[in-house]
């Protein structure tokens, strides 16, 4: 990890730390892992098991979004509980390109992290698009990192 991340994390754990609110908090993530992932826009997905479908709480350009937890790159993040990227994304058979047509919005690229609860359980899919450049395996593990820093904040703020 450089140096330049390590600062932008440090930046953001004091900044998160003195947010109260959980859709200020929200706001603070998507900022900050724009920033660090040098992304355009920023996606935090909650998983509703009872539903069996993925919804964000926050997407940059979009009021609320739904899928079914089991389509899309986000409902594979969600079956293979890793880290996924894909850098040619309307070649992958599972790209949800209909949301880009809805909201005219063009995917390039895009990365996503499964969130964990405290007990291991996944509750959401943090998902970043449009990096300048290709995601990669740095980009891999600061998601990954990331996604940490989204599991605490929403958990604690989930169980007020």
């Amino acid at each position: 990890m450089s140096i330049k991340n390590r600062q932008q994390l440090i930046a953001f754990s004091k900044e998160l730390a003195s947010v109260d609110d959980l859709e200020d908090g929200l706001k603070c993530i998507s900022k900050n892992a724009k920033l660090i992932m040098a992304s355009e826009r920023c996606s935090i997905f909650l998983y509703n098991k009872t539903e069996n479908e993925l919804w964000t709480t926050l997407a940059d350009g979009r009021d609320r979004i739904h899928v079914p937890s089991d389509i899309g790159i986000i409902g594979d993040t969600l079956r293979v509980k890793k880290v996924l990227f894909e850098n040619d994304p309307y070649d992958n058979p599972n790209f949800l390109a209909d949301v880009d047509m809805e909201t005219g919005f063009y995917t390039k690229n895009l990365i996503t992290a499964p969130i964990f609860d405290s007990k291991g359980e996944i509750i959401g899919v943090l998902e970043l698009l449009n990096k300048e450049g290709l995601y990669n395996k740095e980009d891999a593990s600061l998601i990954h990192f990331l996604a940490h820093y989204v599991s605490g904040f929403i958990e604690l703020h989930l169980i007020d």
